[in-house]
Parts: C-alpha cells; structure tokens; sequence
C-alpha cells in the first residue's frame, strides 16, 4: 500500500483533499500501538471554490484539535466541531479522517521495521578469521591473567583486581543468574571511568548506557528488549527513583506494572507493562553507603585512592597527552575482547564441589553472600567454556559445563577483598580512612593524634574527620586518651593489626576450603588440566557462527 500522507517532514506530516489540509503537528509516537494520539490541524487549501469566496472569512480559518484516532467519541467530536467551524460535509471530513488514520498505521508499522532493521544492523557478525581467533584466546592456558594483561593495555590504569572482577561480572550477563556491581569512591577517584572503561569491553548490541533517569523509565523498554543486557547506570546518586524497579529486575528477573488507559471506545481498561530480564546491572555511587537492600543484591567494590594510584593515572595522561600511547593498539584490543563475548554461548553450569564449599562465618548477611559466591564460580566457569568438556544429561537431555578446581582458586583470588569488606563492621569509606590513619600514624611514629593533625595531613574537612572518629569511637577501634581544652581530644588507635588479622582469617577459610576439596575425591570426572575435547571446541564453534 503507498503512502498518501506527506512525511517529508516528520513532525508535521501532511495529508490532503480537494478543499482541506490535514497536518499532524509533532508526528506521531511509535510506541503504544493501541493508541494513536495526534494534534491534528485543519484548514481550507482551496480559496477558489465559490463557497469560500463568499465567504472570505472561513478561507482563513484553521482548527486544531489534540486527540486519540483510535478513540471514536474523539473522532466524532472533533468532525462536528470542524464542520460547524469551516463550514463542510460531516462525511466528507469522517472520510479524510478515516483515510489519515490507516496512513498513520501503515507509517507507525513501516518505521518500527526499519527501527527493527536497524538495531539487528548493529549486532557485528564476525569472519572466520576474527572467530578463530576469539576461541584460540579463550582456549588458551592462563586465560584470566590474560585477559587481565589485556584490560590494561587496552587503557584500564591499575586497579588490578577491580577491573578483573568487573569484567566477570559484565561477561555474567549471558547466563541465566547474573551479577551486579557498585562502585564507591569520591567525586573525581575514577570510578566512572573504571566502569565506562571496561564497559568499553562488551559489544554495544549487549549494554544500554544510562545517564539519568525517570521512575517509570524501566517499565517502557520492550518486553525482551532487556534480556542479557549489562545496563550501565553513570551515577545512582541520581537514580534513586528507580531503585526499587532495579532491585525488583535483580531479584525476579523481570518487573511488572499495571496502567490504566482508554480503549478506542473510551472505556477505561487496565494493562500489564511487563519487562523481563535477566540482566547486569553497574553503577556508581559517591556515597559511603547505600540503601541496605540495593547493596546486598550486589558486588561492592572500592576505587583505589592511593597516592600510588593517583600517579599512574597521572602519567598516563601525561603520556596520552604527548602522543606516547598507541591509540590504536587501545582499539584494536577493545574491538578483539569485544570478539571473545560474542562468540561466548549460553550454557548451563554446574559445579559439583557446591555442597563443599562455605563462606567465612565473619560474614555479614551469610545467606545472600553465598549466593553471590557461588554465581561468581560459575560465572568462572561460563567465561573457560572453551576449556570444558560439554556434558548431556542423561535424564533431561541438557547440555552442561562442570566447574573445576581452576575454577574456584581464581573466583577466590577475586573474592578475598570482596568477602573481606562484607566481614567488616566498618562502612568502606571509614574503613578506607582508618587504613590511612594507622599507616600515616606508623609513618610518623605517632601513637595520638587530634582532629585539628588528621585535618590537616590528609586535607579531609573537619565535619567528615569528626564523622569517623565517632563511627571509630563507637565500635571500639579507638579511644579517648586525653582530653585538653586548647589541644582538643586526644585519640589513639587500640589495635593496628585487626585488619589484617580480619583479612587472613578471610584467606585462610578460603584456602583451607580449596585444600579440602582438593583432596576431595571428585564427584565426577575433572578436566582439570585446561584443555578442551576436539569434539566440544568443534560443537561451541559451530554454535558461535
């Protein structure tokens, strides 16, 4: 069917007749096909016919009217006004209508194809060549040091163990628990950089960016349009209204909302917006804490503020600055790691040490946390799947991936720090103060200290020194020593090993449980060496094309 609407301009799409112009002002939504709401303008075009010579007055009459098409107590009200207002035949203006109406339908259809068409053009298909090569990397010994090694050539500057850690957790996205990760730091440390930096990492068909957004925002995205997606939120200080749909995506995998809107009758009906996940979900946070319930549903990582730190992100700017970096070796290892997530492939997982392994009785909040210890491990797994034998159920007929012990030492080399924080009674930005107190103190063999020093040496204002000292004071990891009017209170620190007395408990239970499990018969048949059966690195490469 052609059009015989005028879309030249698709803000003011124009339709005629022999006396009448038509003009939709604004264009029509693509979205909500079961509704049709348009402001419409009406006017006289042909000034020459007797009628409107006679009268000049209605020649410069026009109508605008906003309503919905599909509504016909709308429709029938706006053809009676226009024809008492320009003088016309009611059928003739129902006609014109009618004929506007399924010109509209056929437009909205013809350009959510197009939309269709061209999001699926954005998904990369890649050759042979680009294929082979992301299945030799992932088949390769040592994959996690490696792809480590390329994180950072490919312009992630330290945070070593963060960027590893976030990386696994964005290739989540592809399974069917994925994970979820916040990242705290002051304005200005990097944690928005380490995060757009590394999302950098994922194809662009698989992440949606999100600068702001609105409370009913997640309920409009497409039914599936969310599946697998790693979802990138800039700043969360700022998407507090939509905290509890992301909490509900996390949890239930999918979040539903229920509106109420007008058939084409004008009846009043409800609906269900429903948009169904899995998927990731990053963001970043200024704050020293968030709402407890988003936090637990999370990965909570901390960006390195160290002096060490800051230096080598300096000189690397310093470096890109002078033209120093080779900004196309950046590219190319972005667009190759890129590679690799596309030719990774949905599977099952299972790792048959699950029952064997436990978590550090120090934890906080033991149940979820294990949950996220034990998703990790087989989000491990999933990112080695060229490395492990597929397997058949022989009851179900699902083909699976066993977790190995390779598995499990490198989701605990990543773990211990994660862990670490969720058996601190301290909030990450106190405990991050308190580290560089003892170390300043050590460094300056000094055993009290005022708020006024600690102001000063570590420029911090005095209002978050105090806050500190009283979270300190209150849990007993320091104490009043002296108390002067003029020199203010004196503190000192009660222990400077608890810490790292807290921390090697956390490593110990970790690798006394991987000791244990080792000398574990194991359950079933282990391909523990890194290497892959030709037959399932034949059947997942057949499945990547």
């Amino acid at each position: 069917m052609e059009l015989k609407i005028n879309v030249a301009n698709p803000d003011a799409i124009t339709y005629s007749t022999e006396e009448l112009g038509f003009t939709i002002l604004g264009g029509i939504r693509l979205d909500g096909l079961d509704r049709m709401r348009v402001t419409m303008k009406i006017e006289v075009i042909n000034r020459k016919l007797q009628h409107y010579l006679n009268n000049p007055e209605l020649a410069n009459l026009a109508l605008r009217h906003n309503l919905d098409l599909y509504n016909d107590v709308h429709v029938e009200k706006l053809i009676r006004k226009a024809a008492e207002r320009l003088e016309v035949g009611t059928s003739q203006l129902a006609k014109a209508i009618a004929d506007i109406t399924s010109q509209l339908e056929l437009y909205r259809l013809q350009q959510i194809e197009q939309q269709q068409k061209a999001k699926g053009e954005k998904i990369k298909l890649l050759t042979d060549e680009e294929r082979k090569a992301a299945i030799e990397f992932l088949q390769a010994p040592n994959l996690m040091q490696r792809t480590n090694e390329l994180i950072g050539k490919s312009g992630v500057i330290g945070e070593m163990m963060n960027r590893l850690l976030m990386y696994l957790i964005f290739t989540s996205r592809k399974t069917a628990s994925p994970l979820h990760i916040i990242s705290f730091g002051s304005s200005g440390a990097g944690k928005s950089h380490l995060q757009e930096k590394v999302g950098e990492l994922i194809p662009t068909e698989d992440k949606i960016e999100i600068t702001t957004l609105s409370e009913n925002a997640f309920y409009y995205f497409g039914q599936t349009e969310l599946r697998h997606k790693l979802i990138l939120i800039e700043d969360m200080d700022g998407a507090e209204a939509v905290l509890y749909p992301l909490r509900e995506l996390k949890s239930k995998k999918r979040i539903t909302k229920t509106v109420t809107i007008k058939d084409k009758n004008g009846a009043t009906k409800t609906i269900h917006l429903t948009v169904e996940g899995p998927v990731t979900i990053a963001g970043c946070t200024t704050q020293e804490s968030v709402y407890e319930d988003n936090a637990n549903r999370s990965f909570l990582i901390y960006i390195d503020e160290s002096n060490e730190q800051d230096e080598a992100v300096m000189m690397y700017q310093r470096k890109r600055s002078a033209g120093s970096i080779n900004v196309y070796e950046e590219q190319t290892i972005k667009a190759f790691l890129q590679n690799t997530q596309r030719v990774l492939q949905p599977i099952t997982v299972r790792n048959p040490y699950a029952e064997l392994l436990k978590i550090p009785t120090e934890v906080f909040k033991p149940r979820r946390t294990n949950a996220h210890y034990l998703a990790f491990i087989e989000a491990a797994t999933f990112y080695h799947q060229y490395q492990r034998e597929q397997k058949v159920d022989e009851a179900t007929g699902e083909i699976y991936i066993e977790t190995t012990l390779e598995d499990i030492a490198e989701a605990n080399k990543l773990m211990k720090e994660i862990l670490l924080r969720k058996s601190d009674e301290l909030i990450g930005a106190c405990r991050n103060y308190f580290e560089r107190l003892k170390q300043m103190l050590q460094e300056q063999k000094q055993t009290t200290f005022t708020n006024r020093e600690i102001r000063k040496q570590l420029r911090l204002p005095g209002t978050t020194v105090r806050r500190y000292h009283s979270e300190l004071l209150q849990n007993g990891y320091i104490k009043l020593a002296e108390s002067k009017k003029k020199k203010g209170y004196l503190y000192e620190i009660v222990s400077y090993e608890e810490y790292e007395q807290l921390q090697q408990s956390i490593v110990t239970v970790l690798d006394e449980i991987l000791t244990t499990v080792k000398a574990t018969k194991p359950p079933v048949s282990q391909n523990g060496n890194g290497s892959m059966k030709r037959k399932a690195a034949k059947a997942l490469s057949e499945v990547s094309q």
